[in-house]
């Protein structure tokens, strides 16, 4: 079993920990002693029963609302996906209708009837007039 020298309020400890969770140990040796640097720039030194129990206390009661902020989060969350699979439930909307008028063939006859009238006019009134120059496209 591996020791780990920490430090935690400008104070060394030898801790011992499993294979592997050395990192794991200097993390958390971090969190303590940022809280205790915070203790010793407050109160100035203490005894290190003293100062580690207070750091403690201090990180137990960020953990704390950290957890139930997580609890908060998780039931809104919970109540979001609800939602979710609510909608997912539902039907869905019966498609709109959109109607587009349509042209009666009759009347699209008559139409390219006059159209073609109207250019053959249009001819013979230039045929008149003389005009050579046309504009058709």
């Amino acid at each position: 079993m591996p020791e780990v020298k920490i430090s935690i309020g400008g104070r060394d400890f030898d801790v011992a920990c499993q294979v592997g969770e050395e990192h794991f140990l200097k993390s958390a040796a971090e969190l303590l002693d940022n809280e205790a640097s915070v203790l010793s720039s407050q109160i100035g030194r203490l005894p290190a029963e003293r100062m580690l129990l207070m750091a403690g206390l201090m990180l137990a009661d960020k953990t704390a609302g950290m957890e139930e902020q997580m609890r908060s989060l998780e039931t809104k969350l919970g109540a979001q996906e609800a939602l979710i699979e609510e909608m997912r439930a539902r039907p869905e909307p019966e498609p709109q209708k959109v109607e587009v008028p349509v042209v009666p063939n009759e009347v699209m006859d008559t139409l390219a009837e006059m159209a073609a009238r109207t250019e053959a006019m249009a001819a013979a009134f230039e045929e008149r007039l003389g005009v050579t120059d046309s504009f058709e496209a």
